[in-house]
């Protein structure tokens, strides 16, 4: 399987605030941090997955709703931060890549 430009940029944005998240949790070990991270390299690595393509669909959704979800959390109950406001600059971005790739199938 190949990757098009558009779908490493949608694993790259989710890796990166997979990343952002666990290294947040480090300090004070924020166990929601940990799952956070781990949730989105989870649902990055299952959209792609050969052997899940027929959920492919349902897997996009997820991970819209869950970036979604992890805004709304942040809205409610995060630190702004600089490091917070990248992060929902990332989570933006990859909402509106899914969607986008999302539309072209």
């Amino acid at each position: 399987m190949t990757l098009s430009p558009l779908q490493i940029g949608i694993i790259l944005l989710a890796l990166a605030t997979a990343i952002i998240h666990i290294v947040l949790a480090l300090p004070t070990n924020l166990i929601m941090f940990y799952l956070n991270g781990l949730g989105y390299i989870g649902l990055a690595a299952a959209l792609y997955l050969p052997q899940l393509a027929a959920y492919r669909r349902t897997i996009r959704w997820t991970l819209i709703g869950f970036t979604a979800v992890t805004i709304i959390g942040w809205v409610v109950f995060g630190e702004r931060s600089l490091i917070a406001y990248m992060d929902k600059l990332i989570e933006v971005v990859l909402i509106g890549l899914l969607v986008v790739e999302m539309r072209r199938q």
